[in-house]
């Protein structure tokens, strides 16, 4: 039985750094094993046999290997979050956005970053294919400041690391879009203390090491960093 929670992360992966800003903007102490796709730890992939992070391993031993679950998971655990629709119209909302980046946007996401590796079309042609959910989120973000409403939520957080994915592709070409909203929106969370502080380097996890913290607990400090965040 693991003392914390035991988080095995990447950190360039977004469905990593969802999990990450999750957990840190919850205050739960949760251990972070980064580790490298070409040697997974043993104790992961006995966790999870699909051998794809994030997966959070409880103190109980009951595993979530989602990321989109761990978020949830996470943002529950503080009873007095505003991060979370409070009713169903905006639960639904929420969920559809997340459906749309985590479906037909990540797939045209991996073949424009990865053009080379599906020459069957122009890489310019699976960036308009993303196109379509970014023309979306400039809509709603050029009339509110976050994608449910004037407050940071769920959806923000599920959703903005893929858009800086897909901005950092071509970041000239991302500059001098038309996205003015999406520009802005993905600017005000890079820099926020709930990314940069997760973004941390770590050195790769080895049985022998102390425990790393996905975040050190200052839930003061922290919770200043969320009122701030929902402020702006």
């Amino acid at each position: 039985m693991n003392v914390h929670p035991v988080l095995y992360s990447y950190r360039r992966c977004p469905y990593a750094m969802r999990a990450r800003m999750g957990i840190y903007l919850s205050g739960i102490r949760v251990e972070q094993r980064e580790i490298v796709f070409w040697d997974k730890p043993q104790s992961m992939l006995e966790a999870s046999p699909k051998g794809t992070v994030p997966v959070l391993v409880m103190r109980d031993g009951d595993v979530i290997d989602e990321s989109r679950d761990i978020l949830l998971w996470a943002l529950r655990q503080k009873a007095d979050s505003r991060l979370l629709p409070e009713d169903d119209r905006l639960f639904r909302q929420m969920n559809a956005w997340i459906d749309e980046n985590d479906g037909e946007f990540k797939s045209a996401l991996d073949r424009y970053k990865y053009a080379d590796r599906f020459p069957e079309h122009p890489q310019t042609f699976y960036r308009q294919q993303g196109e379509v959910f970014l023309a979306k989120l400039e809509q709603t973000l050029s009339a509110q400041a976050y994608l449910l409403g004037e407050n940071l939520s769920m959806a923000d957080l599920a959703i903005f690391p893929f858009i800086r994915q897909f901005a950092n592709v071509d970041k000239r070409w991302f500059a001098e879009s038309n996205y003015v909203g999406l520009r802005n929106w993905l600017e005000r969370h890079l820099q926020q203390d709930y990314f940069l502080e997760v973004m941390k380097n770590r050195p790769v996890w080895e049985k022998a090491h102390q425990p790393l913290w996905v975040f050190e607990p200052d839930l003061n400090r922290r919770d200043e960093f969320l009122i701030k965040a929902q402020a702006q």
